[in-house]
């Protein structure tokens, strides 16, 4: 049976607490647990020196492989490239894009030297399934190598149209490092078709239906793969979660008030200035919410090293005291800011508890917080899900109060209507949107993705 060999920018440890990891690292790590295998890639480590060979670290069937990164590549392929220059484009800010030739020569020679560590560790009838934009050229990398094994790709943010691609200098060359992948996968339609118009716009391919397409003389699948939650887990996790000493000292501390709740990693593209904005135009526009809802707002911290995220955390902070500086009252402040990271059980409770989960970005792949909202509510009560239409989530939860997270008085409408919305209206809204969630699991992403991965492959001679 052909194992499974995963490639992500971050490996999570095996003594890494899975309660406290973010959602591609748990979809990865059962995925693997699922289907044994190898997970190779970036301790998280840095240092002086790149590791000239792999860690190898076994638990159960599940070998993890990890390298560690030299100061000089961390700060170039990941800080100024990935993050400087791939994030903003992929999310459709250019303005906030930074460009140096020389960090985008890292990333690739960083693919590279990927490459060459994971090389030996591969069998000829390994399954090779590489994730997210930090990865780009690590295909095209290991063909030069002469792995002629299958190789998949997963893009988990946003693709761009070609208008948006054709900012970024030498663009073609990251078309054509996706071209050397078997399976390229998206989280959308919408990225698929940004994709093939790039193949046949920018790259003089052709698209022949199905997802099949060619270009620099190879021929290749594309396909959307929208990525999910492990729903019964979750749906258990936040009834146990319920009766926790967390949960409990939340609900005591709001006095009976309704629960707004967001929850995500401090990053623009989450829309969190106009979502704070919004929360002072429901309190202007509908003076019945003062002193009746709290808005709680996780939001850990995350990139402090790049320039655009200090100065966001800053302008969240500012504008959380100003806001709460206008309308609080001697025993009340509409605003709870905090940059703590919390359990997944944790989040979970407090999801149950809220009346309205407030997810608006401006541009986002799936979002996989709108998901476990939806799957944390109580049957009998559920709350409402104020979701941006330009979160990937958007395509499945439509049954969600969508709206334009641009519209911060669309947005604060709409969070009026959750918290006045009739029960009956949100237990039918619910059950929609909790049907696609049973239908489309993490499990179904996965094994959807393998298996297109594995057909026609002559050395793959199984599903798990």
């Amino acid at each position: 049976m052909a194992r499974l060999v995963i490639v992500s920018n971050r490996v999570a440890s095996p003594r890494e607490r899975v309660a406290r990891a973010g959602g591609l690292a748990v979809a990865l790590r059962g995925t693997l647990e699922r289907y044994g295998g190898i997970w190779f890639g970036w301790s998280g480590e840095i240092g002086e020196t790149s590791s000239t060979s792999p860690r190898i670290v076994s638990a159960g069937e599940v070998t993890y492989a990890t390298v560690d990164l030299s100061r000089a590549d961390h700060q170039e392929y990941y800080v100024d490239f990935a993050n400087g220059t791939l994030w903003p484009l992929l999310h459709y800010r250019l303005g906030l894009m930074e460009y140096r030739r020389h960090a985008f020569e890292r990333y690739r020679e960083v693919n590279r030297y990927l490459a060459r560590m994971l090389c030996p560790l591969l069998r000829p009838d390994d399954l090779i399934w590489v994730h997210d934009y930090h990865l780009i050229p690590l295909g095209a990398e290991l063909r030069d190598l002469g792995v002629a094994n299958r190789i998949g790709f997963f893009l988990h943010t946003p693709f761009p149209p070609p208008e948006v691609l054709i900012a970024l200098p030498h663009h073609e060359t990251l078309i054509r490092a996706l071209c050397a992948y078997d399976l390229v996968g998206f989280q959308t339609d919408e990225g698929v078709r940004a994709f093939l118009n790039c193949i046949t716009g920018m790259a003089g391919g052709r698209h022949f239906g199905d997802g099949r397409f060619s270009a620099y003389g190879v021929r290749a699948r594309v396909g959307a793969f929208p990525i999910s939650i492990d729903t019964d887990r979750f749906v258990e996790l936040a009834k146990r979660a319920v009766a926790t000493s967390e949960t409990r000292r939340l609900r005591e501390s709001l006095a009976k008030r309704d629960l707004i709740i967001g929850v995500d990693r401090l990053d623009y593209s989450k829309g969190l200035p106009n979502r704070f904005d919004a929360i002072e135009s429901l309190l202007s526009d509908w003076p019945q919410h003062r002193g009746q809802i709290t808005y709680l707002q996780i939001t850990p911290h995350s990139r402090g090293e790049v320039a655009q995220y200090r100065a966001l955390r800053r302008e969240l902070e500012a504008a959380a005291g100003r806001i709460n500086g206008k309308f609080s009252e001697f025993d009340w402040s509409p605003i709870r800011y905090t940059n703590r990271s919390l359990s997944r059980q944790t989040l979970a409770g407090f999801y149950r508890t809220a009346r309205v989960g407030l997810v608006t970005p401006v541009r986002d792949g799936m979002n996989l917080v709108a998901k476990e909202f939806v799957a944390a509510q109580d049957p009998e009560n559920p709350g409402a899900l104020v979701l941006s239409r330009f979160a990937g989530a958007a395509h499945e939860l439509d049954s969600a109060l969508l709206v334009n997270p641009i519209d911060v008085d669309e947005v604060a409408s709409a969070v009026h209507q959750g918290l006045s919305m009739p029960l009956e209206e949100r237990r039918a809204r619910w059950s929609a949107m909790m049907s696609v969630l049973r239908q489309n699991t993490v499990s179904t992403w996965r094994d959807a993705f393998i298996a297109a991965l594995r057909k026609h492959h002559p050395l793959a001679t199984s599903a798990a």
